[in-house]
């Protein structure tokens, strides 16, 4: 297993790849980045950018979600995966947003999670990309990264390895490193592809070392 040490330097290597990582949702506000983040869910950011950029041109505030019929909604998101899903709970949202918050994203962990289609994970990202709340969103990538790495278990959940990465991050750093933990494993450390054969991490990476053991990896 990694030490925070290790980690840390693997950190900052990754700072050196994508000193600009960023959230790569396109968004104007945070009830935009929540309908987004929402939409993500076994998505790719590229097609939800693709539905949002005429989406958000239609619906501009909760009223505008709730003034069309749910088919119509449905119709609109209709090529991201589970739509039909994630358009009953965009309403649904909306509707809880209207009644409870004034039509306002709450900026609160245990409020976010109180709203329809809003898991951990999406109020993590709208706390830190909205807010600057300090917060680690756990993704697929940033899961496949550090558990590869060895900073977590292969066994652990996704709560498990969002615990360990706080723990052995400053928080001051929590915020910058999701962004760069998801650079890191879309566009170098890929689920089929890791890169492992020019990859600065190689050295302390244990499914790196593994893969060079069994002749997969050219060095």
């Amino acid at each position: 297993m990694l030490t925070k040490k290790q980690w840390l330097e693997c950190l900052d290597k990754m700072d050196d790849m994508y000193p600009d990582a960023h959230c790569e949702l396109v968004h104007e506000n945070p009830f935009e980045l929540t309908i987004a983040t929402l939409l993500s869910a076994q998505c790719t950011d590229v097609l939800v950018n693709k539905v949002t950029k005429t989406l958000f041109q239609k619906y501009k505030k909760p009223e505008d979600y709730l003034a069309v019929p749910l088919v119509e909604l449905e119709q609109d998101i209709r090529s991201i995966g589970l739509y039909r899903a994630k358009a009953k709970n965009i309403q649904k949202l909306c509707q809880r947003l209207l009644e409870v918050y004034n039509g306002e994203i709450p900026d609160q962990r245990e409020e976010l999670v109180t709203l329809p289609g809003v898991g951990r994970k999406t109020a993590n990202v709208v706390l830190s990309v909205a807010f600057g709340v300090p917060a680690m969103a756990v993704d697929t990538h940033v899961e496949r990264v550090t558990k590869r790495l060895g900073l977590c278990r292969w066994k652990d959940s996704v709560l498990q390895v969002e615990e360990t990465i706080m723990k052995k991050t400053p928080i001051e750093r929590w915020n910058k490193a999701h962004h760069q933990l998801i650079f890191f494993g879309r566009y170098h450390c890929k689920s089929q592809r890791p890169g492992c054969h020019a990859c600065p991490l190689f050295d302390v990476c244990r499914e790196g070392q593994k893969r060079f053991k069994k002749g997969l990896v050219e060095q």
